[in-house]
């Protein structure tokens, strides 16, 4: 084979990537590609993104080729870029998102009206989404596991696919205009840089620091833990390697078990791609949208100082602690009895690594209408706050106005004599009780 065009999407590494390293191993040219498509608004994760781009393409110069960047629709782009290279394929990583798939349709369209090879490699996932299915009658659903302890042990027991190194050399084909990448940002957005550069070095310095003492303080909220989100969700490191490097170690089933957790959505997605817009299991809810609501829950200004925390860090940081979202999620829904689709709109624009069937799964599973075996299940904040976070560490670092309240009311200010200037009195739905 002599030229195929590989499209990055959320894969932006050189390490363990299967469409890459093919390529790389059966053409004597490759045409590493990305496309800025306007139909995704990188807005907060802008700054991250164009660092991975760079660091992606400092790591394709130093093995001898280059980042050919794009603006526009990635499907005309990927064919445009084939035809004035000569190739005779498009290679890509298989996602499982409603506008992946229709990207990957429309590219297969133009694949043969053009009479170019299409191939989906893995990659975004550990195992493909739909690599797995129920065998049992009571998990039937006709593609995919719907309650993830099965899907646990199925994943726990798969072989997978060998993870791959960086190709040892990529061949550009001549008179390519590698394009011009926009300036990353010398203060991004968050607390994290982009790029597999980054990535690879903070998974490492969590294996040997962070991942013995995972199982003992993962739910610690002014703790930190892996912080490879981001990572993960632009693919600047491969999910597969976390697990190889992270499975068989003190507190790294815990650990792969979140992993299998994305998997898991994943999964339910490609089955369900309406999980961003329908009730995966309705349960006759009568959700209610209340701008005043929302807005007080979005800023920060619940009056519930584990929720108000958890949204200031979100819009600070584009990070949040996993309990944190739970917390903060059970709350709006279950609590004030607003629409998940309203909190599933503000985390898709705020967090870094606002992964689609993750941010869709979690926001279904907390308000009751999606995989969750106990629909009824609600977070009391004031007992997840007192327990995960009981010297009010974390609510201090995000809610500076409390930091002056001792530790037996920092969690329910409500309770202070003459209250906090500049804090809601009463928190929104009336006082909690544990």
């Amino acid at each position: 084979m002599e030229t195929v065009v590989v499209l990055f999407n959320r894969d932006l590494r050189v390490h363990d990537h299967p469409a890459l390293s093919e390529a790389c191993a059966v053409a004597r040219q490759v045409v590493p590609l990305f496309v800025f498509d306007p139909a995704i608004a990188a807005r907060h994760r802008r700054d991250f993104l164009h660092a991975c781009l760079h660091d992606l393409r400092s790591s394709l110069r130093a093995l001898g080729g280059d980042l050919v960047v794009r603006h526009g629709d990635p499907v005309a782009h990927a064919v445009r870029a084939a035809r004035e290279a000569g190739a005779s394929a498009i290679w890509a990583s298989e996602d499982v998102s409603p506008l992946a798939r229709r990207r990957e349709r429309r590219l297969a369209e133009e694949c043969r009206a053009h009479r170019l090879e299409f191939r989906l490699f893995p990659g975004v996932t550990v195992v493909p989404p739909g690599a797995l299915r129920p065998h049992s009658t009571r998990q039937r659903s006709g593609s995919h596991y719907r309650v993830f302890s099965p899907y646990w042990r199925a994943w726990s027991a798969t072989a997978r696919r060998p993870v791959l190194g960086a190709p040892r050399r990529v061949r550009l084909p001549p008179g390519i205009d590698p394009g011009v990448l926009p300036e990353a940002s010398p203060e991004p957005y968050g607390i994290v840089r982009g790029g597999e550069s980054e990535g690879r070095r903070r998974l490492a310095r969590w294996v040997s620091e962070g991942l013995p003492r995972y199982a003992g303080t993962r739910d610690r909220l002014a703790g930190r833990t892996s912080m490879l989100g981001a990572y993960l969700h632009f693919g600047c490191v491969s999910p597969l390697e976390v697990v190889e490097r992270a499975g068989g170690r003190p507190g790294g089933e815990e650990y792969v078990r979140q992993l299998c957790w994305r998997d898991f959505h994943y999964q339910v997605v490609d089955a369900f791609p309406e999980m961003g817009r329908r009730d995966y299991r309705p349960r006759g809810v009568r959700w209610r949208r209340d701008e005043e609501t929302e807005a007080a829950w979005r800023e920060g200004m619940t009056g519930v100082p584990i929720v108000d925390a958890g949204m200031r860090q979100l819009r600070a940081e584009g990070w949040m602690h996993n309990r944190v979202r739970l917390i903060t999620g059970s709350y709006l829904t279950k609590h004030l009895g607003i629409d998940w689709r309203a909190g599933l709109e503000h985390f898709a624009e705020w967090l870094l690594d606002g992964d689609m069937p993750n941010n869709c799964g979690n926001w279904q599973w907390v308000a009751g209408t999606g995989n969750d075996t106990r629909p009824h299940r609600t977070l009391n904040p004031l007992r997840q706050a007192k327990r995960f976070d009981p010297k009010g560490e974390y609510v201090r670092r995000y809610v500076p106005e409390l930091a002056c309240l001792p530790d037996t009311l920092i969690h329910e200010p409500w309770k202070a004599r003459g209250g906090v200037a500049g804090y809601p009195a009463t928190p929104l739905g009336g006082e909690l009780k544990i």
